[in-house]
C-alpha cells in the first residue's frame, strides 16, 4: 500500500504534532500507522491510512478555527471519526455537523453528541441528561448561538436554579444579583467562548440575551426565543412545569442536567427525574443520555465518575484500613 500525504498549511506545526510529536503518537496508536514528517508533508505509512489522514485534517483545520489543539482535542477527533464509516466531517459547503458561532466552529466529540446534534435540529424540546463534562450544556449554549446567528429565533434565554449544594444564599456577601452569579456564571463561560466580548456585553445589554435565575422566569411567554434550562435536577416538579410551559410560539428549549448530582433534600422529587416519565412518548419531546464516555474534559474526570459509580453502587461507608 502506497503511502498517503498530507501538506500542513496555514498552521504551526509544533501544536499540531504536540509535545515531542504527541499528537501523532495519538493517532498512530489509534490507526496503527506510522507518520512521518517531511517537507512540510506528513507521510502516512500503513494501517487505516485513510482514517489517520482524516483525523489529521479534522486537526489541522481545528487549529486554523481555535487556535489550538490538545491532546483531549485529538482523542476526541479520533472518537468522531468511528462514529460512522462514512466519517462526516469537512466536505464542500459547511457541514450540518458544524457549529457556526462567531468565535469558533464547534462539532460533535461523541456518538451520543452527534446524537444531540441530530435531536435539537428535529424537535422544539430536547432533555439532554448526563454527568459533568459531556458538552450538554455547551453545546445547548451553542446551539442557541448558532440559531440566533442564523436568524433562526430573535433573543435566548438561558436559565438556572440556584440552588445550593451544602450553601445558604443568606449567609453569602452582596446584594441579590451579587449572590446569584456565580451560580449562573457557567452559561456566562460558554457565551463568552462564543461570542466577542463587546458585542456580547451588548447583547445582554439589549436582552437579547438573557441569563436569569430560574424564579424570573415566572409569569413570562417567551416567543421566538431559544431557551435553555441548565443543572435542571435542582428543579422541583412545579418548577419544571413553570418553565416549560413559558414557551411560546416558535421558541425551542434544551433542558441539561445530572440525575447523579441532585442538591434537593428529597432527591425522588427532582423535576428532571419526574419530567422523563410525565414527556415520554410525546411528539416532538426527545430525551438523550450521556455517559462518562461522552466525557471531554481531562482524562482523569471520566476516571472519576466511573470510581464514584462504582461506590455508589456499593452502598457502603469508606471501610477503615
Amino acid at each position: 500500500m502506497r503511502p498517503l500525504e498530507i501538506v500542513i498549511e496555514g498552521v504551526d506545526p509544533f501544536p499540531l504534532l504536540g509535545h515531542n510529536d504527541a499528537h501523532l503518537r495519538l493517532i498512530e496508536e489509534a490507526f496503527s500507522s506510522r507518520i512521518v514528517l517531511r517537507d512540510g508533508r506528513l507521510i502516512i505509512i500503513g494501517g487505516d491510512q485513510k482514517g489517520a489522514k482524516w483525523v489529521l485534517s479534522e486537526c489541522i483545520a481545528h487549529l486554523k478555527e481555535n487556535k489550538r489543539l490538545d491532546s483531549n482535542d485529538v482523542q476526541t477527533i479520533i472518537r468522531l471519526s468511528h462514529i460512522s464509516p462514512e466519517r462526516p466531517g469537512r466536505k464542500a459547503g459547511k457541514s450540518n455537523l458544524e457549529l457556526m458561532t462567531p468565535k469558533v466552529v464547534i462539532r460533535p466529540r461523541s456518538k451520543n453528541q452527534l446524537d444531540y446534534f441530530k435531536l435539537v435540529k428535529e424537535n422544539d424540546l430536547v432533555f439532554a441528561i448526563g454527568p459533568a463534562g459531556t458538552g450538554k450544556t455547551y453545546l445547548a449554549v451553542a446551539f442557541a448561538v448558532t440559531e440566533l446567528e442564523q436568524g433562526g429565533v430573535e433573543r435566548i434565554v438561558l436559565a438556572r436554579p440556584a440552588v445550593e449544594a451544602g450553601e445558604s444564599l443568606g449567609f453569602l456577601p452582596g446584594d441579590f444579583k451579587e449572590k446569584v452569579d456565580p451560580y449562573l456564571r457557567p452559561l456566562y463561560d460558554a457565551l463568552f467562548d462564543m461570542i466577542p466580548p463587546e458585542r456580547l456585553r451588548r447583547l445582554l445589554g439589549q436582552k437579547i440575551i438573557e441569563v436569569v435565575p430560574l424564579a424570573y422566569m415566572r409569569g413570562r411567554t417567551l416567543n421566538n426565543a431559544f431557551v435553555i434550562l441548565d443543572e435542571a435536577q435542582n428543579t422541583s416538579p412545579d418548577q419544571m412545569k413553570m418553565f416549560l410551559t413559558r414557551l411560546g410560539i416558535d421558541s425551542r428549549a434544551i433542558v441539561t442536567g445530572d440525575i447523579t448530582q441532585i442538591d434537593l433534600p428529597d432527591k425522588s422529587q427532582s423535576g428532571l427525574v419526574i419530567i422523563q416519565h410525565i414527556l415520554a412518548g410525546i411528539d416532538g419531546v426527545q430525551f438523550i443520555y450521556f455517559s462518562r464516555q461522552d466525557v471531554v474534559r481531562h482524562r482523569l474526570v471520566k476516571d472519576i465518575i466511573a470510581a464514584y459509580e462504582t461506590f455508589e453502587k456499593l452502598g457502603d461507608e469508606p471501610s477503615e484500613k
